[in-house]
């Protein structure tokens, strides 16, 4: 990101990544090192069981390029990332999964589509004609009746919305994160609703994912289908029913330490 000459800030929200933690900042700091720009990780930890948080405060206490905090309970990624977006400084600001299935190289590609569509923010697609995956038929399917739902609710011009490496203008999640209340299950799509009904410009760029583990932020059961459902009604119903966001305030709340 040579041609950048702002400042990105990578958000990265973790729960129960113990084994390999340190290793993944780690990979991650290397990465905007080698590509000479001015960076900043902000890890989160959310509440985990095992010594997830310990581990990242150790390796990186003094770090000036890693900031690292914690939720004391597991509130949920996106409780995560809106606690992490706090202390963010960035020009631009990412949204990367600590378990780097999706790799930090890839931000690049988010921002050349930034800059080439003039986008407000970007959003990595696993349905863009040209991404590579490794994924579970269940997980497609799943993936695919959610996206018909978003459409017929929100008119979202988007193919995904659920993938876990976006990249955002500060100056928007600056305006749409304090409207969201969603802090698990439909918390994308609180923001990305909010940002296009603002009228900022959402754009989609090809991912490579590899899903090494079953197992990520709470096992997909059908108790999440049933409350990511629930929750995107509810959002669906402060848009346009309730017309919450149009008068939402508040500053983000703090519950870390």
């Amino acid at each position: 990101m040579k041609e950048f000459r702002g400042k990105i800030s990578i958000v990265m929200p973790a729960f129960n990544e113990e084994d390999l933690i340190v290793h993944n900042i780690r990979e991650t700091k290397k990465l905007f090192h080698d590509l000479e720009c001015d960076y900043e990780v902000i890890f989160v930890d959310d509440g985990s069981r095992d010594r997830t948080y310990e581990l990242a405060r150790d390796a990186f206490a003094g770090d000036p390029n890693v900031i690292v905090r914690r939720n004391r309970q597991n509130y949920g990624k996106g409780r995560a990332l809106k606690y992490g977006f706090k202390f963010a400084t960035g020009d631009i600001v990412a949204f990367l999964d600590a378990d780097l299935d999706l790799h930090p190289k890839q931000i690049y590609t988010l921002f050349a589509v930034m800059q080439r569509e003039n986008a407000d923010a970007v959003v990595g697609s696993k349905w863009h004609p040209e991404s590579k995956l490794d994924l579970p038929m269940r997980r497609i399917f799943i993936s695919k009746i959610y996206l018909v739902m978003l459409w017929l609710l929100f008119g979202l011009p988007l193919r995904d919305t659920q993938t876990g490496i976006k990249l955002f203008k500060r100056e928007v999640l600056a305006r749409v994160f304090p409207k969201v209340l969603c802090k698990r299950w439909a918390f994308d799509i609180e923001i990305l609703a909010n940002v296009h009904r603002l009228g900022y410009k959402i754009a989609e760029a090809p991912i490579e994912l590899e899903f090494r583990r079953e197992v990520r932020w709470g096992r997909m059961k059908f108790t999440d289908l049933w409350y990511t459902g629930l929750d995107t009604l509810a959002i669906f119903y402060r848009m346009y029913i309730m017309r919450y966001y149009d008068s939402m305030h508040d500053e983000v709340a703090d519950d870390g330490e």
